[in-house]
């Protein structure tokens, strides 16, 4: 019953539908000077908003009562052929592929899409000849899923109808972590395979631009002392010192010994200041990285000078000097103990 009164448009409820699209389709959509967006938008009726940045994939979200959904859907479903049929023109394939489209949707609500033993995505794939996948494992850094559907528009237009239904009768549970695609050039920090940035005295996973590191530095407080963890590392230490004396870093951290970190409470334009810290010879390497690229890359993100002192014969130990601002000294500390941290624990190189 409520597929049809969804059907008819009769179902004035308002639904936002998240499609994950490549640069290129997204460039199909906006148009010569967003014409084609703006008569998408007119004529459906929906809101329709396309994510920022520099990245390989966008977000375009797609806002508005059900009816005005199906509209914009249409538009952009007929675009895509459109798009398929110029391209074929151009090549000597003779089977027309279908259109594709990717919905980003909760993980929460994906069971009631698969239903019970797959019955439900069975019966959206048989009445409206749609194929629908829904992907595994959620994507990167998000509690979301890409539901992937493809065929002929009208196919497609059926198909977004039914998973409609499914979302409006399942809203998500729970909080939902939206997908946000990466930058293609942001350098980001890894460990343990996931990519974090710096917020407050946390590692937060999935930065949305790395410019902001020096700000958030200069507001941060104290690391996390030692022996306790942090959310983004379960379970291990990050390997930080907030104490007021020098002190050797627990396990699994063996023989590394560091000054203390800078404290809050910083001037507005602190002045330079040098910290030393001592790291054992044998983890030197992964600081350095290959031909210097790991170093460079601390130096380039912390915006610190860090020197690393030639090994003395008989020591087991290297300096390292860092000299910056408070904040820049805390980012290099903390960008050097996430890469000491991954290397020990045997996270994985970068």
């Amino acid at each position: 019953e409520m597929e049809s009164k969804v059907s008819e448009g009769g179902l004035n409820v308002t639904l936002t539908i998240r499609l994950l699209m490549h640069g290129k389709e997204v460039g199909s959509i906006i148009g010569k000077k967003g014409e084609t967006v703006k008569k998408m938008r007119e004529e459906s009726g929906a809101r329709i908003n396309i994510s920022e940045g520099n990245c390989p994939e966008r977000i375009v979200t797609i806002t508005g009562p059900t009816d005005a959904i199906f509209k914009a859907f249409a538009m952009i479903a007929y675009k895509f052929e459109e798009d398929i049929i110029n391209s074929m023109s151009n090549s000597t394939a003779t089977s027309k592929p279908p259109v594709t489209l990717r919905l980003v949707v909760p993980a929460s609500q994906c069971g009631s899409l698969i239903g019970k033993g797959g019955s439900k995505i069975k019966e959206i794939r048989e009445s409206t000849g749609a194929q629908v996948q829904v992907a595994g494992d959620m994507l990167p850094n998000s509690t979301e899923r890409a539901v992937t559907i493809s065929g002929t528009p009208d196919a497609i237009i059926q198909c977004v109808k039914q998973i409609c239904v499914v979302m409006l009768e399942s809203p998500p549970k729970g909080a939902t972590i939206p997908y946000r695609p990466k930058p293609a050039s942001t350098p980001v920090i890894f460990a343990g395979g996931q990519a974090y940035t710096i917020q407050g005295q946390y590692a937060i996973p999935h930065p949305d631009q790395l410019t902001k590191l020096h700000q958030l530095a200069m507001q941060q407080t104290p690391f996390t002392p030692l022996g306790q963890t942090t959310p983004a590392f379960p379970g291990r230490s990050l390997g930080s010192v907030a104490g007021k004396q020098r002190s050797s870093v627990v396990s699994p951290l063996p023989a590394l010994t560091m000054f203390p970190c800078i404290c809050p409470g910083l001037d507005a334009s602190p002045p330079a200041s040098t910290h030393e810290l001592t790291i054992p010879n044998d983890l030197i390497g992964c600081i350095i990285g290959r031909q210097g690229t790991k170093i460079n890359e601390i130096r380039q993100m912390s915006g610190a000078q860090i020197k690393i002192a030639n090994a003395t014969e008989g020591s087991s130990e290297r300096q390292i000097t860092i000299t910056g601002t408070p904040a820049n000294i805390s980012l290099a500390q903390y960008l050097i103990n996430a890469r000491l941290t991954s290397e020990v624990t045997g996270m994985g190189a970068l």
